[in-house]
This record gives structure tokens, C-alpha cells and sequence, in this order.
């Protein structure tokens, strides 16, 4: 596999777990500037916090919508939304209504993309699919409609499923956005070589909790080469 050059850029830092306290907020910011990391992504009751830290940095402040499940109503998605950017997130991962999704309402939850990413203009959405619940058509499907609701990514997973991130879907999302789109695979990314891989799949950004790990990985090649 070619060497890949620092990808700290790529990723986003991600604390999500439902335990996770304001010091550990802390250092996740604090690493976040150190390795140059895209953003970190936090729960929404941490974006205040997270986003007085990075101020100034050029770490983006990120949070989720909808999340784990995306069967809050569209209503409550906006609010979700609107509250983070408000409060300083300049990027956000929603999960879709899988129900609409699985039932064939694809309008619907073409719609409520769309409704979430202008009530935060200027904001990143990302758009969180669980892959592992969909058919190949279905993603495909979901595609276009992110990239015609506005949004700025597509997402393999919340990492809270029964799978996460797969190359085999990272291909064939990169394949769709054919470039349109930004395609983030996050779940069960945990090495470089995870990270590399779904690179080279076509991933252009990256969500994991183990990125200082992955980064330490990166070090240790880049000194070695």
C-alpha cells in the first residue's frame, strides 16, 4: 500500500461515548490541536465547551443530530441542529429516519436531510447512513438525495451499530458521490492500516476514537521509512 502522508487532516477526533465528562472533553481538544486533526466530534451537550477550547485553532467543532437511532422527528433534528451551530458547531453528523428509509419513503428523508442543512447555513452536514442496514441500491439512492439536499458528506455509520465502517461501502459510496460529495467512514476504524484502507477506498475523511493511537501508528512508520 502506498505510504500515505500525515492524515491527520482527515480525521475526526471522536468522544461520543455517553460517559464521557468535561476533563475528557478537554483532552480530546487538547489532542486534537496538537495532531492538527480536522475536528473533533463531541455530544451536543459538550459543543459549548468544545468550541470556547478551539477557538482560534484550526480544528473544526463537530457534534451529531438524530443520534444514535434517527427516529427523533424532523422537527427535533432542526432544533438539534440549530442549537449546536448556535453554540459553535460548524460541522454535523445526522442520522437519517432508517424507518423511511426501510418502508421506502425516500422523499421523505430526502426532505428532512434538506430541512436540517438549511436551518444551519454555513454549517457541514454529514449524513449519517448505517450502511449496514441498506442495500447497495439503497445507498446509492441515498446518495443523490444528500447531494441534492445540500449536504456535505455522506457517513458510513454511528459506530453504535451491529457493524461499522466497510470498504466494500466505502467503494461504492465514493463511487456514487463520484466526487460531488465528501464520503466519512467511521466505525471500527482503530489502526493506520484500518485508515488506509478505507482511503483507499475512497473515504476523504475519517471518524474514529482512536486517532491518537492511529497517529502514534504513523509516527512510527514515517520514521522508519
Amino acid at each position: 500500500m502506498t505510504p500515505l502522508r500525515n492524515p491527520a487532516r482527515l480525521i475526526d477526533h471522536t468522544l461520543l461515548r455517553p460517559t464521557a465528562s468535561e476533563t475528557d472533553i478537554r483532552q480530546l481538544c487538547e489532542e486534537a490541536v496538537e495532531y492538527g486533526f480536522a475536528s473533533v466530534c463531541v455530544p451536543p451537550v459538550m459543543v459549548p465547551l468544545a468550541a470556547r477550547l478551539l477557538y482560534g485553532s484550526s480544528v473544526a467543532t463537530g457534534t451529531v443530530v438524530g443520534f444514535p437511532l434517527g427516529y427523533s422527528s424532523p422537527q427535533v433534528k432542526v432544533f438539534e441542529a440549530r442549537q449546536a451551530a448556535g453554540e459553535g458547531a460548524t460541522e454535523i453528523d445526522m442520522v437519517i429516519q432508517q424507518g423511511w428509509m426501510a418502508a421506502g419513503e425516500v422523499a421523505r428523508v430526502e426532505e428532512e436531510i434538506a430541512a436540517v442543512v438549511r436551518a444551519v447555513p454555513g454549517v457541514a452536514v454529514k449524513v449519517i447512513f448505517e450502511c449496514c442496514r441498506l442495500s447497495h441500491r439503497q445507498m446509492e439512492i441515498l446518495v443523490g438525495m444528500a447531494i441534492r439536499a445540500g449536504a456535505a458528506y455522506v457517513k458510513t455509520s454511528t459506530g453504535f451499530a451491529e457493524a461499522g465502517a466497510s470498504v466494500d461501502h466505502v467503494r461504492l459510496l465514493a463511487a456514487s458521490a463520484a466526487g460531488r460529495i465528501g464520503v466519512k467512514a467511521a466505525g471500527g476504524i482503530r489502526t493506520l492500516a484500518d485508515l488506509q484502507a478505507m482511503v483507499a477506498a475512497g473515504a476523504t475523511r475519517i471518524g474514529t476514537s482512536s486517532a491518537c493511537a492511529i497517529m502514534e501508528q504513523w509516527s512510527e512508520e514515517a520514521r522508519g521509512a
